[in-house]
């Protein structure tokens, strides 16, 4: 029982993970579980010793509630980073493949532009030698002199 290493030292007593050890009066008392932090009327926070001697139980307290506030706004903020970054991702892959169909556009029209003054000097060719046929009557006879 832990009521046994009363008036013996901090480290004696909380060798056992289920005492906690008051300074007020130097005793060795067994952790209330049924609640989570021991009440005023058995030992105050600021002389209440839990695991270890070195560190009250209040200073625990709030150790352990700004390593769990660290924690949590460290979490929140690596989730809003990533979903910023993934939707910033997102708009510039969507604006990439816009470039990229715009370009392709542009390439196709420069292509069927090329294609038409190609189609034109030939006709040109063509109709300077005579080789051009008539639009009306795409049949007629060939006449060689």
């Amino acid at each position: 029982a832990c009521s046994a290493f009363s008036q013996k030292s901090c480290e004696e007593c909380l060798k056992n993970v289920s005492c906690l050890w008051c300074y007020t009066n130097n005793t060795c008392i067994d952790y209330p579980v049924r609640s989570i932090l021991p009440p005023s009327s058995l030992c105050s926070l600021s002389n209440a010793r839990w695991g270890v001697c070195w560190i009250n139980f209040e200073a625990l307290i709030i150790a352990m509630a700004v390593v769990a506030g660290l924690i949590l706004v460290s979490v929140t903020v690596c989730c809003c980073y990533c979903c910023y970054c993934r939707r910033r991702s997102r708009s510039r892959l969507d604006e990439e493949e816009e470039q990229l169909a715009r370009k392709k556009e542009e390439r196709r029209l420069q292509s069927l532009q090329r294609k038409h003054e190609r189609k034109m000097k030939h006709d040109e060719i063509r109709k300077k030698y005579g080789l051009l046929q008539d639009s009306d009557n795409p049949y007629s006879r060939f006449e060689n002199e």
